[in-house]
Formats: structure tokens, C-alpha cells, sequence
């Protein structure tokens, strides 16, 4: 059964789900699907803002994870090759973690 709900997200972005009681009782697996947004919104990014520290306005972290971060954001986004290992599924990832190959 799939249930579709368009919901408004509140300040505290928190939501509350009313299950039909056609749905039986028990531990079941909710799937939540965001949507992407074409431009980002105005302000400042919301998750780098939390690496702030209020107190002092300095950065939480060293510059060198900010720029591991910045590469990664590159590679995902095609700005730069990326250099990550992508896998199919599971096993192929833990049998290749469990090789002992020196190219990594």
C-alpha cells in the first residue's frame, strides 16, 4: 500500500502521522521522500551554519575538513573527477573492505 500526503514543514520541523487503521499493527518501514529544490534557498546553508560557533562566529573545525568537504561537494557535483569508490551493492562493498590490497 502506498499512502501519498503533501504536508507544509513546521518551524520546528517536526510532523506528527495519523496511520489508517487499515494498516496493520506492528513494526512496518516508512519511506519519506523529500523534494529537491531547483535553486538553493536564500541565507546561508543551514547545515554550515551549525558548524559556527555562535559564541566566538568562528568555524567549529579546522580549514582542512572544510576543504575535504568543499572537495567532496565537488566531486558529487561533477566539478571535479571524483576519486570515491562507488559499489552495487553490499557484499561487493565488505568483500572488497576484506581484501588486503595495498590500492587503496
Amino acid at each position: 500500500m502506498t499512502i501519498t500526503q503533501t504536508v507544509d514543514i513546521p518551524a520546528d520541523h517536526r510532523l506528527t502521522i495519523d496511520v489508517p487503521s487499515e494498516i496493520p499493527v506492528g513494526r512496518t518501514q516508512v519511506v519519506i521522500q523529500f523534494p529537491v529544490r531547483d535553486e538553493a534557498p536564500p541565507g546561508p546553508c543551514p547545515i554550515c551554519a551549525g558548524n559556527i560557533d555562535p559564541e566566538t562566529g568562528n568555524p567549529r573545525y579546522k580549514p582542512e575538513v572544510y576543504e575535504s568537504m568543499q572537495e567532496a561537494d565537488d566531486m558529487l557535483s561533477g566539478k571535479i573527477p571524483s576519486t570515491l569508490r562507488r559499489f552495487n551493492s553490499f557484499d561487493e562493498m565488505w568483500e572488497n573492505l576484506m581484501r588486503d590490497d595495498s590500492d587503496d
